[in-house]
């Protein structure tokens, strides 16, 4: 890797992270990806349990902190992925996210999952973020 592909790894401390081996994001070069984001307090406690609006907020406001920790922002986002536990919610996460990203219009994909890793979780959300030098 030159130096402008170095990687650089941003950990939050949440619990999973040590847990399950992973970081919150990963920097190589102009390319960053958030992990899975969900809506957990730095307690590890579930933020909005049975709010699926207030979840993604707080989805997205860890991956804002995660991008600013590698130098991005939500303008780089160009990917989310979002996984929600029943897709009836699907009007609330998605003005969560029409809010934080309708200037920004990253491609995004919505998919129904069995479950999360805890129960009270509705919603976890992905990122990728490109810097691009204007």
């Amino acid at each position: 890797m030159s130096s402008s592909e170095r990687k650089t790894t941003v950990s939050t401390g949440a619990p999973w992270e040590s847990l399950v081996g992973y970081s919150r994001a990963v920097r190589v070069g102009q390319y960053v990806a958030v992990a899975g984001s969900a809506a957990v307090a730095e307690d590890g406690s579930v933020i909005g349990v049975g709010d699926p609006f207030r979840q993604a907020q707080h989805c997205i406001e860890i991956i804002a902190e995660a991008l600013k920790a590698t130098g991005a922002g939500l303008e780089n986002v160009v990917r989310t992925r979002i996984f929600v536990t029943d897709i009836s919610h699907r009007p609330e996460i998605a003005r969560a996210h029409r809010e934080a990203f309708a200037g920004i219009l990253p491609a995004t994909s919505m998919v129904e999952v069995a479950r999360l890793i805890d129960p009270a979780m509705l919603v976890e959300i992905e990122a990728d973020a490109v810097l691009v030098n204007d």
